[in-house]
């Protein structure tokens, strides 16, 4: 059994859907993830973790979820003066298709679609309430909250500094996919808190790495407990969507 959107029949898909199931859209970017984990980073912990969470979901609580094919691309602009490796669509470009892809599912008949951010930067609420107004009581677009702090505060090291490419993630990627972390690349670039409420946000005027916290604290064995956490927390999340 498959939760993947991607990987079904348009006939499968149809037969889901009269089946109750609801649809994720998670939402990644290509961006700088420091010098030592690769520029795929977000969109990749977007799609395997709404995957996981959905197979959780299904098991602990029979919530019915497909994923569908992660959006690689979104507005990285805090990025773009690293020089390399981001993709920046711009804000509007991006809002566009978010409905676009919502309209899309709402017309196959999902009843409820959860927008799964894998990028904080990602101001989404403008398309969701767009698509809400336009298809009310037939679809519901969902923006849920980030349970990554909640979950680094229980598992790791809330005392630790972080926000970008720091030991929260680096340990998820050397548990999931140590051969996206180059472990000789990491240490600590001690670099100035950002002012994460600036719209015109540029991460090079806080840290020449493009790290944005401590990523020297980052093992396989807390990766483990913190996507295990992880994991059971978008579960949650789901589950609570799936029968409101």
């Amino acid at each position: 059994m498959t939760f993947e959107y991607g990987k079904l029949t348009y006939l499968e898909i149809q037969a889901m859907i009269e089946e109750g199931y609801m649809a994720v859209l998670p939402t990644g970017c290509t961006e700088q993830q420091g010098p030592h984990t690769s520029v795929d980073f977000d969109t990749w912990l977007a799609s395997e973790l709404s995957i996981s969470a959905a197979e959780r979901a299904y098991e602990k609580y029979g919530a019915r979820y497909l994923v569908v094919p992660t959006l690689p691309f979104g507005p990285t602009p805090e990025h773009r003066n690293y020089g390399y490796g981001y993709i920046d669509n711009p804000q509007d470009l991006y809002e566009g298709l978010i409905y676009s892809v919502l309209k899309s599912l709402a017309e196959q008949g999902f009843k409820k679609i959860v927008i799964f951010r894998g990028c904080g930067g990602h101001h989404l609420d403008k398309a969701a309430e767009r698509f809400n107004s336009d298809f009310k009581g037939l679809s519901v677009a969902y923006i849920p909250h980030y349970p990554f702090y909640d979950v680094w505060c229980k598992y790791g090291a809330p005392e630790l500094p972080g926000g970008h490419a720091d030991s929260f993630t680096t340990s998820l990627g050397l548990f999931k996919r140590k051969e996206a972390v180059r472990n000789d690349k990491i240490f600590n670039p001690h670099n100035a808190e950002p002012d994460w409420d600036d719209p015109n946000l540029d991460f090079s005027k806080y840290s020449k790495t493009g790290v944005i916290g401590d990523s020297t604290q980052a093992t396989e064995e807390l990766g483990e407990r913190l996507w295990d956490g992880a994991v059971d927390a978008v579960a949650d999340i789901f589950k609570d969507i799936a029968f409101t």
